[in-house]
């Protein structure tokens, strides 16, 4: 089938406009268009959406670049009165005066109002305590809150409206009310209405428990999209530091921006370090913005690029250009999957082949009863029940076209997805992207960091050199050890980890102290306190110049502080190595600098590879006396004293060494792609079972200068990537990718993991650890950054796959079945033995009541024990053929032979013969269904009942499946053209169905050729045989 899927090839990142537009101008045969395209992107919507996009950012360039005249205007019109409530309250300028004055970067009225400190005046708030928490509700009432218009959720009458414009229910409407009309006419009250009403009910009972299934989908996603849209961000309130969500915040609230950071609402700056906002998203502008004093407006969804710093908010909600702008980002929808796209494909091709067997039984039932008609001598004398016969072969038509297009196809995957994403996000991983959870089950390699995913992030100084000595950070006993040996060795080791932190110590409403920042700034800054430091003092004493903030290139953090003797100093620490490299001088037992030689160096280097193969992270601390003639604009990169080596432990989280154990034996790789010393990583990696005896570590500048040629020969062995960069992984991705045609997954915390995590086919973003910039980037975000939950992820897309691959086979087997008992019984006897009520029953059956029992199947460990699914392999497998062929050749013959000899089998006599038979029947072909659902669980392993009675969805469908079976044909009768049978008969149809059971582990049995799976890792090929039941 393959073959005829090549206008369905589609990526899971990234698709072209063409491609998504070439898949659907492929599919051709769709009986409800609304509800099978409901779920892929909109591409007019996209289309109209960009371009208000743009509109909006023309707006905002005109409102920066007009802004003096059109304060002219707003001047001299005088400024908009406050309500009195809010002149009671203290504030003095009115919420849409702030809005303009943000969005147009007015500086002279911004001089007017007195500065960022008169502003703060003006919505009455202090710039050091911040908002006070019981000013918030009139902050709210007056200035708004900090949310954004959303378009209402549609409600299930709208679902229900959306499963009634199918087409092929449309029509058998029409024909039941004609059905109606024309059997009262020739049968009379109430016996002409049973066909019309039964198809009517049936066409109610589909709709219903459709519009049940899509509201239920719809309230997951939207539950999802609740998660996606929670940030949490920094403020000062009551006088202290503290977390809050962003649709918490208020105007006149004091925020803490860092990298990485989306700004959350506009304001004016208050103060910071180098400062970088990027506002492409907003202007469309490429060109960073450096924001000052000078410049000091900040627009909210806009990211911090760079360095660090507080604003005060100003505007929230819908008065910002990005609340006006978010709504019309969301327009359009998002991607569809490959998996979709390719199962639209299998529903067209299946559809055209249905329609065409549709209108061939419609034809020889039509032509076979004007030739009976004609040889009987009454083809010139028609009446009611003539119309009434060619009404039904026409309905019984229609009715196969609902059972042969198999619209649940491509919905199946959104219900898998749906049911997926929502226990993923009990299991602490929030799927951004749909495509994601089913890419991850094609994962190949995992490039993970180290600190805080195969690490639990809480770090601790453990060891400490300085003066020559290395000792423990803290003694048996539990003392704290001073390293230092003199009063200035401590002094200015304090300095250097007070100084030189971007993180802070503050109170909290107890009165404790509480250190907020990155888990080494902090692990260091306890470390200080434990030694006697005060972090307040320190930060009094000196006044901070400049800020240098650390990053994933630089791979270290410098400031330049004025001293309270009026001197220059500057502070450095970071990577071990790159700090050592830019000393020239250590400091000695008394504290003073002296020079350092190359033997000195060594000894310091030994510490650092005897710290790092205890697996610690090595930090070097240092500083430098400026002389008189220093430069402001720059710290310098050279002439340091050593101040110490710092040895920080953060220990391999519990679970992470048996879930890469998982990850290899399900053939993939795991790599790990570190900032860290390669030591560390070393140490770290076979702690974790990474690296292996065989395998490579290397460090990220050797990296960087290897050919391809050489990148081909060393990547298949890599598995530590050391004192790497961003651009590293992004390029290590690339190559894995585009040579080795791997299914890369890759993690990412950092601003400058964007490019890598956009790079590669699922990008993993850390939720603690992680920045917006990155966790946007990102197609699932892990809310507890613990690497046992990217193996949950993939654990989860392998079983949305398997899944979809049982209930196509289940589908497809119905199909084949359907359409040929029905068209080889019109060919020969000139009637179908399955009715209209009949085939929609079983519609319902193998469509929403199919998805739902097998596509919401939950993962087993035996997921885990096979290769993953490479890129390009043919979705319907030959084992799935096999079992599809085998299952529809055993009941077409079980079901030909009835139909054609069952009265006789059967010993069936007298009037109602014909009745029973055909009852029998549809309750055998039903059964079949049944007992071929519970096979379609595992489409290779002989054990089919494994995990099934912990499925209580899939318990449920087929318990309901069999007692409304009972109903329908037990007491629906008058509407289903069924009778009662006799118990006897029911255990006979019940038999039939269950010997597709033992058909089952005999085509299993049947050996299908099998690619060799090969990995270039040289990973064994996975077990197959015996244990494989």
């Amino acid at each position: 089938m393959e073959k005829y899927l090549k206008d369905f090839d589609f990526p899971a990142k990234h698709p072209s406009e063409d491609v998504q537009r070439r898949w659907r101008s492929a599919v051709t045969i769709v009986r409800n268009r609304r509800r099978r395209f409901r779920m892929v992107a909109d591409l007019v919507k996209r289309s109209e959406a960009k371009h208000k996009i743009l509109k909006a950012q023309e707006h905002l360039k005109t409102l920066i670049y007009v802004h003096k005249a059109a304060f002219r205007f707003l001047d001299a019109a005088g400024p908009e009165k406050l309500p009195k409530e809010a002149t009671d309250a203290g504030f003095g300028v009115h919420p849409n005066e702030l809005a303009t004055l943000v969005s147009s970067h007015h500086n002279k009225k911004l001089e007017f109002l007195g500065g960022v400190e008169g502003v703060a005046r003006k919505v009455n708030v202090s710039l050091d305590e911040g908002v006070k928490s019981d000013d918030i509700p009139i902050r709210q009432e007056i200035y708004g809150i900090n949310k954004y218009t959303e378009k209402p959720s549609r409600g299930f009458w709208t679902f229900m409206w959306e499963a009634l414009q199918d087409i092929t229910l449309i029509i058998l409407m029409v024909c039941a009310v004609v059905s109606i009309g024309v059997g009262l006419a020739s049968e009379g009250f109430p016996r002409g209405m049973y066909d019309g009403l039964g198809i009517t009910l049936s066409i109610f009972l589909v709709v219903i428990v459709t519009a049940v299934s899509d509201y239920k989908q719809s309230l997951q996603f939207k539950d999802l999209d609740k998660e996606k849209k929670k940030i949490t961000l920094q403020v000062t309130r009551d006088g202290y530091r503290q977390k809050v969500s962003i649709y918490d915040l208020v105007v006149g609230d004091v925020v803490h921006l860092s990298i990485g950071d989306q700004v959350p609402a506009d304001g004016i700056f208050i103060s910071g370090y180098s400062l970088v906002i990027d506002e492409s998203s907003l202007s469309g502008e490429s060109e960073p913005i450096h924001v000052s004093k000078e410049k000091p407006f900040l627009l909210a969804g806009t990211k911090v690029k760079d360095g660090s710093g507080k604003m005060l908010v100003t505007t929230v909600g819908m008065r910002t250009e990005w609340g006006k702008l978010i709504e019309t980002l969301s327009e359009g929808g998002e991607d569809e999957t490959p998996l979709q796209v390719k199962l639209n494909g299998v529903a067209t091709i299946i559809g055209k082949i249905g329609l065409a067997f549709a209108v061939l039984t419609f034809l020889v039932l039509t032509v076979r009863y004007l030739v009976e008609k004609a040889i009987r001598g009454e083809f010139m004398n028609w009446s009611s029940s003539d119309a009434l016969e060619l009404l039904d072969y026409f309905v019984t038509a229609v009715t196969i076209i609902v059972v042969a297009v198999p619209e649940g196809l491509p919905l199946a995957v959104t219900l898998s997805l749906a049911f997926a994403m929502k226990k993923l996000m009990s299991d602490r991983a929030l799927v951004r992207h749909l495509a994601a959870c089913e890419t991850m089950g094609s994962a190949t390699c995992i490039c993970t960091d180290k600190t805080g995913t195969l690490t639990t992030n809480h770090m601790v100084v453990d060891k400490i050199w300085a003066c020559g000595k290395a000792s423990k950070s803290k003694g048996e006993n539990g003392e704290i050890l001073n390293s230092a040996t003199s009063g200035e060795v401590l002094n200015i080791l304090l300095q250097a980890i007070f100084q030189n932190t971007s993180s802070e110590v503050v109170k909290d409403k107890d009165g404790k102290n509480s250190i907020l920042g990155s888990p080494t700034e902090s692990a260091l800054l306890e470390y200080g306190l434990l030694l006697g430091g005060d972090f307040d003092a320190q930060r009094r004493e000196c006044k901070i110049l400049k800020v240098e903030p650390f990053n994933s290139e630089k791979k270290k953090m410098s400031v330049l502080v004025a001293l309270p003797d009026g001197g220059v100093r500057a502070f450095c620490k970071g990577a071990s190595e790159i700090v050592l490299a830019m000393c020239d001088k250590i400091i000695d037992n008394n504290g003073e600098p002296i020079p350092m030689s190359e033997e000195q160096a060594g000894d310091v280097s030994g510490v650092i590879n005897s710290f790092a193969s205890e697996a610690l992270r090595t930090l070097c601390l240092a500083y430098k006396d400026m002389e008189d003639a220093y430069e402001e604009s720059s710290i310098p990169e050279y002439g340091y004293t050593l101040i110490a080596v710092v040895g920080i432990k953060d220990p391999v989280r519990p679970g992470v060494k048996e879930a890469v154990r998982t990850c290899l034996a399900a053939g993939i790789t795991v790599r790990m792609v570190t900032g860290d010393n390669i030591n560390t990583a070393k140490a770290i990696a076979r702690e974790c079972g990474i690296l292996t005896e065989e395998g490579l570590a290397i460090e990220g500048p050797d990296f960087r200068s290897k050919s391809p040629g050489e990148l081909n020969h060393i990547v298949p062995r890599l598995q530590v990537m050391a004192r790497s960069l961003p651009l590293d992984k992004h390029k290590l991705v690339a190559h894995l990718r585009s040579t080795f045609k791997e299914v890369v997954a890759v993690t990412g915390d950092g601003t400058n993991d964007a490019p890598a995590l956009h790079e590669s086919d699922i990008g993993l973003a850390m939720g603690i650890a992680g920045t917006e910039v990155a966790k946007e980037n990102a197609d699932v975000i892990i809310l507890d950054d613990n690497f046992t939950t990217i193996v949950n992820v993939a654990r989860w897309g392998r079983a949305v796959y398997i899944n979809i691959q049982k209930f196509v086979q289940f589908q497809l087997t119905v199909n084949i079945v359907a359409l040929m008992i029905n068209f080889f019984s019109a060919c020969i006897t000139g009637t179908a033995p399955l009715t209209a009520v009949q085939l929609l029953w079983v519609n319902l059956i193998m469509d929403t009541l199919g998805a739902l029992a097998l596509a919401t199947e939950p993962p087993n460990d035996g997921l885990m024990n096979r290769p993953p699914v490479g890129r390009g392999v043919s979705f319907i497998t030959k084992a799935m053929w096999r079992n599809i062929i085998g299952q529809a050749i055993y009941q077409l013959a079980v079901l030909g032979v009835l139909n054609f000899d069952g009265k006789n089998i059967l010993r069936l006599e007298g009037s109602g013969a014909t009745d029973i038979l055909n009852t029998f029947i549809f309750n055998t072909f039903v059964f079949c269904q049944v007992f071929n659902e519970i096979n379609s669980r595992d489409i290779e392993k002989i054990n089919i009942f494994r995990g099934m009675f912990t499925s209580w969805i899939f318990i449920a469908i087929m318990v309901f499946t069999v007692a409304f079976q009972v109903i329908i044909v037990e007491f629906l009768g008058t509407f289903a053209r069924t009778v009662p049978l006799s118990w006897q008969f029911w255990l006979l149809s019940i038999l039939i169905g269950a010997v597709s059971m033992v058909v089952s582990v005999v085509l299993k049995c049947i050996p299908i050729e099998k690619a060799t799976p090969w990995h270039h890792d040289g990973y064994e090929p996975l077990p197959s045989g015996p244990e494989m039941a």
